[in-house]
């Protein structure tokens, strides 16, 4: 099992905690347009610290990244298992190609 394995079930159980006792239990609480608001701040700060390349901040940020876009997929019942199964549908295949083939909006 993957760290981002054992995180995605550690925030699924944490989900079922009190939010007075659990962060991911509060965040939770909040709904999922909290959670993806949270999801977009840490991506923000990633990219900051991306920007400035600063390696050790980026990296710890990076990991705030991942986390919050796992209790943002907790939030709205999408599985990492259903993220995992699209990257390896897409494996292979040319970005270009890919974005191609997608649906016009």
């Amino acid at each position: 099992m993957s760290v981002l394995h054992e995180l995605a079930a550690t925030i699924a159980e944490r989900a079922k905690a009190d939010p007075e006792s659990s962060w991911t239990a509060k965040l939770l609480a909040k709904g999922p347009e909290k959670c993806a608001e949270k999801f977009g701040e840490e991506a923000i700060e990633a990219v900051i610290e991306a920007v400035k390349g600063d390696r050790e901040k980026l990296t710890y940020e990076a990991a705030d990244v991942l986390y919050h876009l796992l209790v943002m997929l907790e939030a709205r019942d999408v599985a990492l298992e259903d993220v995992l199964a699209e990257l390896a549908r897409r494996q292979g295949l040319s970005g270009v190609a890919e974005k191609a083939a997608r649906p016009k909006e």
